[in-house]
């Protein structure tokens, strides 16, 4: 029987316009709307010929079963050689399938290739296998026979999972991991900055930062073939009625912030959550880059494919394919599809479906929950259905003519993302922080290290990762202080550990322990940035285990004005705003070692 229930719920449509209020906090402004919910979940049935037989698409495709009672499928990856690998969360474990003959079936039974607990994200890359689990990302290298050599652990620390457990992997045409890490709830604000994030690490997994923030849960990640560009395919927010939120199809570009969870799609304000540190709703909203395309809302996006492939016309070229797995909380059901992103220029021009659907019924049944989506080697596309277990292989067998295979993605638009604020001198020595003329001397110190000494193992984030307290000398005429932090040791010359402004005159010295949030109410409006590992906040030393000790510059300028720079803005981004206006310039220099390695 198909579960339907009708919920009555206050909540807030973007459309609706936040009351005024005078209390920078958003808590108790007024807002009073009513929205009917539903819980909709359409009976799973057997994936019958005839039921099958209903599934639509294009005039020349054919969608075909490819293996069967294959249980919890979810994720899909395609070796160079056509051999495929499956992910089945439930069970645990990866599969394996070939089709050496190309007829359109396995040429064997499966094969268990893998098997640990919450199985599920996969990439292949230098005849090796990667797996992500809820918290480890492993790998293990591809043998001759398609089988695996035993897994070695190479990320043991991703963040909780919550609400949105299932991590993906992808490998970008500038050679690094791609990790999607959803959010833990649907409306919060997360206590761990990976939550609800896009991460990129190095292929050993021994460096990882945060690539987009503000994601709920992007499972499906791309690279467009023409632009070499990351597009991405976002979960909107429950609860906001049968139309609101729309899926949101995000470019996903390094350092932006993409509205969750207080801002959503076009703009939309949702103002039963409050941001930390009395930040305001249309501050947030200032700081986040809206969706390019919306789909229909709780259709559920999951893996994401640009298409390269020979086998489709030519006009799919380019083109993108996202599995949506059907929705749950909608009163007429969406999703149980597969659904077209046209590309136009390299830019998303609209989303179709392409096939589906794989509701029966009249959508009272399921068929098919679509999760995985892969390229197979001959250019069809392979769909895992988690519900019944069914590998779906979809293929054109008509007479338009097939494009050519496109080349892999260029490098260059990741490569110079990361590119940017790289392999420059320090904060002191760069032209911006020149001093206007009469400016002071400003000398800093700390109770908790002296110059060139060691800092203490709480202050990195091998540790308790607090910032350590700091002082200062007053400079006259200063209207605010900044602080920026580098590591001129680490891979990323300099790494930005913490960025703070707007620190006021009155105050030359901060705690130990400052919150890590975009505004400081204590003391009052201090701002603070990205780092280079992607969070906003002091970030403490982590230099590897083994190196030689870093050295981290604590560095403190005096301003003449108070900085008008919005919360999250980058290091090159503060030293254009402090630019001309510094009066007074000093550092405190600490090293850090770290020599036994982490606990997992």
């Amino acid at each position: 029987m198909r579960t339907h229930f009708l919920l009555a719920m206050p909540a807030i449509l973007g459309a609706i316009a936040l009351l005024p209020h005078t209390a920078r906090a958003q808590q108790g402004d007024g807002t009073h709307v009513g929205i009917a919910a539903a819980i909709v979940k359409p009976d799973k049935v057997e994936a019958t010929p005839e039921r099958m037989a209903g599934i639509k698409a294009p005039p020349g495709f054919a969608v075909s079963v490819f293996a069967s009672g294959l249980k919890n499928i979810r994720i899909i990856a395609v070796a160079p050689d056509g051999t495929i690998y499956v992910s089945r969360r439930d069970q645990g474990d990866v599969l394996m399938m070939r089709d050496a003959n190309g007829d359109g079936r396995p040429d064997a039974a499966p094969v268990t290739v893998a098997s640990r607990a919450g199985a599920h994200g996969l990439a292949i890359r230098d005849g090796k296998l990667y797996l992500a689990t809820v918290k480890e990302v492993f790998v293990a290298d591809i043998l001759p026979d398609g089988r695996l050599s035993p897994l070695k652990l190479i990320i043991g620390d991703l963040p909780d999972a919550g609400q949105h457990p299932n991590r993906t992997l992808a490998f970008g045409p500038d050679g690094m991991l791609y990790i999607s890490a959803g959010s833990t709830c649907n409306v919060c604000n997360e206590s761990n900055p990976e939550n609800a994030t896009l991460l990129r690490a190095s292929p050993d997994g021994k460096q990882r930062s945060i690539f987009a923030s503000g994601l709920r849960n992007t499972i499906g990640f791309d690279w467009q073939p023409r632009t070499g560009e990351l597009w991405g395919m976002d979960h909107g927010i429950d609860f906001l009625g049968d139309d609101e939120q729309q899926e949101e199809l995000n470019k996903l570009e390094l350092g932006k912030q993409y509205g969750w969870p207080h801002v959503y799609g076009a703009g939309g304000i949702y103002p039963q959550s409050t941001p930390v540190g009395d930040i305001s709703k249309e501050e947030w909203k200032a700081r986040s880059t809206p969706m390019v395309l919306g789909y229909t809302a709780h259709a559920a996006p999951m893996q994401l494919l640009f298409y390269r492939g020979e086998n489709f016309p030519a006009e799919y070229q380019g083109d993108a394919f996202v599995t949506m797995r059907g929705s749950w909380n909608r009163s007429t059901p969406s999703g149980y599809e597969i659904v077209r992103v046209r590309f136009a220029d390299g830019q998303a021009k609209a989303i179709e479906p392409f096939v589906g659907s794989f509701l029966a019924d009249g959508g009272k049944t399921h068929i098919a929950r679509p999760v995985g989506l892969a390229m197979a080697k001959d250019g069809s596309l392979l769909m895992a259905d988690d519900a019944n277990g069914v590998l779906y292989r979809i293929a054109y067998t008509g007479n338009a003519a097939r494009g050519a295979m496109l080349p892999p993605p260029p490098a260059g638009p990741m490569q110079q993302q990361a590119a940017q604020g790289t392999n420059v001198p320090l904060a002191l020595a760069r032209p911006e922080t020149a001093q206007t003329a009469g400016g002071g001397r400003l000398a800093v110190g700390s109770s908790a290290f002296a110059g060139n000494a060691m800092l203490a193992a709480r202050y990195s984030e091998y540790a308790d990762g607090v910032s350590p307290p700091l002082a200062w000398t007053a400079v006259q005429g200063a209207k605010s202080y900044a602080i920026i932090m580098e590591d001129p040791d680490a891979p990323q010359k300099p790494f930005v550990h913490w960025l703070a402004w707007n620190i006021p005159a009155s105050v030359t010295s901060l705690p130990e322990g400052l919150q890590e949030q975009p505004r400081l109410t204590e003391p009052e409006g201090v701002l603070q940035g990205r780092t280079t590992r992607g969070s906003i906040g002091y970030y403490g030393p982590r230099p590897p285990v083994g190196d030689m000790a870093h050295h981290y510059h604590f560095q403190v300028f005096a301003l003449d004005t108070v900085l008008s720079l919005p919360f999250g803005s980058d290091r090159d981004q503060l030293l254009k705003a402090m630019q001309g206006h510094v009066l007074g310039k000093g550092e405190l220099m600490g090293r850090y070692k770290q020599v036994q390695p982490p606990l997992k």
